[in-house]
């Protein structure tokens, strides 16, 4: 039986191996073959961090190209003449490994970056997201730099902003300036009966912090208007929209289209939801969906119809998969499609919505280039949640 040294000495002479100097990060795939703590320590710009151990697993998801030419490097070349080999045994044609490793490219003075690492306790607590190749240490530190606006703390926010908290998204910021009511309890799940009279940012802050003390809330306690709305929205990644009234809605979904930035939105109406992606330059806007608001009496609040409790739950827990699928990459987001479900069957229907080329504010030649005033607009009609 040979040694480990004539083992890797054998392994060495059946690939090809490049110096740190050769490698050619712009049109090579840098292969990071080492453990996860050590990349803390640094790792090649641009590289693919796949830890040894899980390298025959998860390549072909990594490198689906086997024409690509892949570099596997690791701390001082011996694991990474491993990695070259096995990926030559899995019809990989153009693999390397670098000499010297990451230790030989640092000593050379080549560029390196940080990689930040999730802590024992992160790890711990993210461990079903760590499984999901999907998701990974590197979607869930997507997650935990991440910001998110909601509009409105009540029946969609509320479900909404608890699990995008417990997955660990960053930063939460909620923009309300209503108090909790006792009518609020039966569908918005943040607030209690001890935080009746309360503002809602807050309740929902204690709330949300209570589940996840390692999130930052930001509440906004003030009304949304075209006076504030820019300051607010600049300072977030994405918006979660579940806000009660049309001018507001207009309003955000301006605001978001001049900044470009994702916008979730979700509405319900007694036993029926909707939920919809809007991402300027990829799909329609929602003026494309609704060029105008409706008359007051083709749209009952929810104080005039009712709605069922639960329902913001489904609808609201829907908004956050699709801000989990915007944050990380993954997944066919709703853009262009607006997923409806009824309650009282329990059906869900898919209808195409397309950009709309004369939208005034999306379309090819816009006409709304900064924000209206949108009380006018709307002329009062509402959808209170």
């Amino acid at each position: 039986m040979p040694t480990f040294d004539e083992l890797i000495k054998q392994v060495k002479s059946q690939i090809r191996e490049v110096a740190p100097q050769q490698v050619a990060p712009k049109k090579a795939v840098l292969l990071d073959v080492r453990e996860p703590d050590e990349w803390q320590s640094g790792i090649i710009p641009g590289a693919i961090t796949l830890a040894r151990g899980f390298l025959e697993l998860e390549i072909e998801d990594e490198v689906p190209d086997k024409t690509a030419e892949v570099v596997c490097y690791c701390a001082g070349g011996t694991r990474s003449a491993l990695a070259a080999k096995s990926l030559m045994d899995l019809g990989y044609q153009n693999v390397s490994s670098m000499t010297g490793g990451f230790r030989e490219w640092k000593n050379a003075g080549l560029p390196i970056e940080m990689r930040k690492a999730l802590s024992q306790d992160q790890t711990a607590r993210y461990a079903r997201h760590l499984m999901l190749p999907e998701v990974g240490e590197a979607g869930q530190l997507k997650l935990i730099e991440s910001r998110v606006l909601m509009i409105g703390a009540g029946g969609l926010g509320c479900p909404s902003a608890l699990y995008l908290a417990a997955a660990g998204v960053g930063t939460i910021g909620i923009v309300d300036f209503d108090l909790v009511d006792q009518s609020n309890l039966q569908r918005q799940v943040l607030h209690n009966e001890g935080t009746v009279g309360q503002p809602k940012v807050e309740s929902a802050r204690r709330a949300l912090t209570g589940l996840n003390s390692a999130i930052k809330v930001v509440p906004h306690q003030e009304k949304l208007s075209r006076d504030n709305v820019m300051q607010i929205l600049q300072n977030y990644d994405l918006v979660v929209n579940g806000c009660d009234n049309f001018p507001t809605r207009y309003l955000i979904n301006d605001a978001c289209v001049l900044t470009g930035k994702p916008m979730v939105d979700g509405s319900i109406y007694r036993f029926e939801g909707q939920v919809t992606v809007y991402a300027p330059g990829k799909g329609p806007c929602y003026r494309c969906l609704y060029p105008e608001p409706p008359p007051p009496e083709m749209a009952p609040s929810c104080q005039d119809a009712g709605v069922l409790g639960v329902l913001p739950g489904i609808i609201g827990c829907i908004q956050a998969i699709e801000a989990i699928k915007v944050i990380l990459g993954v997944g066919e987001p709703l853009v262009g499609r607006l997923l409806m479900y009824d309650a009282l069957t329990q059906k869900f229907r898919e209808m195409k919505v397309r950009r709309d080329p004369a939208c005034p504010v999306c379309g090819d030649h816009p006409t709304i280039k900064e924000l209206i005033d949108y009380e006018w607009f709307c002329s009062g009609a509402t959808l209170n949640h």
